[in-house]
């Protein structure tokens, strides 16, 4: 989890134009972390929806892992996460 300062000294306003808020970052860092550019929409609708608890566990999962399919198998461990199952 980043701070705001971190976050702030490391914004480009010329780059990063159509971030901001904090919940679109964390789903752009979802995003590149889990190799899903292409889904960025999704990941940021997830960061501000879900609770960041749940997307934190499903990340680290998933960072352990050698999936073939990082982003498959993130989806199906927070739909686990979220329905109360560990």
């Amino acid at each position: 989890m980043q701070k705001i300062a971190q976050i702030l000294t490391a914004f480009n306003p010329l780059e990063d134009k159509y971030i901001s808020r904090e919940f679109q970052s964390y789903g752009i860092y979802l995003a590149e972390t889990l190799g899903d550019y292409k889904h960025k929409a999704l990941y940021i609708r997830l960061a501000k929806t879900v609770p960041r608890a749940v997307l934190e566990k499903a990340l680290s999962f998933v960072k352990d892992s050698q999936a073939k399919s990082k982003a498959k198998l993130f989806m199906w461990k927070m739909a686990k996460l979220k329905r109360g199952e560990e």
